[in-house]
């Protein structure tokens, strides 16, 4: 019968179907392992008056796979994850292995810090940073004189004591 849709029309109709489901076979997530093998992980991070605090989550994770540095103004942690699985049944001659490899970067800018005194604890997965900020001073306030005072003064580049 007939349409109201202009010939036109509906061939980029089509063909736009066809490009979407073309698009759709090659879906970023079937080209992830090409993109780069460097993973993220979610963090939380707070600030008090005195630190921050960092709160990673890395679960399966040793603290010997953990690399954390700092240096200025980023630190930077690493966690490279290793793990091996191998099931093998010698009834039917079916072996299975598993491997499951990745290495989890964030970088985080951080300035004004007291990097000697950074620590770091590992319980149940999560990492635990705490960033202690360097005190600044509060500065004093400097009287200025009106120069009839008996403090030392320079005249003509030397240093005198008026009485």
């Amino acid at each position: 019968m007939f349409d109201l849709v202009p010939f036109g029309k509906r061939r980029e109709d089509m063909l736009s179907q066809w490009m979407k489901s073309f698009q759709d076979v090659f879906e970023d997530d079937l080209l992830t392992p090409f993109k780069g093998s460097t993973l993220s992980f979610r963090t939380d991070i707070r600030e008090n008056e005195k630190a921050y605090l960092v709160e990673a989550e890395l679960p399966g994770l040793q603290k010997e796979n953990i690399d954390i540095d700092y240096a200025a103004p980023y630190l930077t942690i690493k966690a490279v994850q290793q793990q091996e699985r191998q099931e093998e049944n010698t009834d039917q001659r079916m072996v299975r292995k598993e491997r499951r490899y990745g290495e989890y970067v964030r970088r985080f800018y951080v300035q004004d810090i007291e990097e000697d005194q950074i620590q770091a604890t590992l319980k149940d997965g999560i990492l635990l940073l705490t960033i202690p900020k360097k005190q600044r001073s509060e500065g004093r306030r400097i009287q200025i004189d009106d120069g009839s005072s008996s403090t030392a003064r320079l005249e003509d580049g030397q240093q005198t004591s008026s009485e």
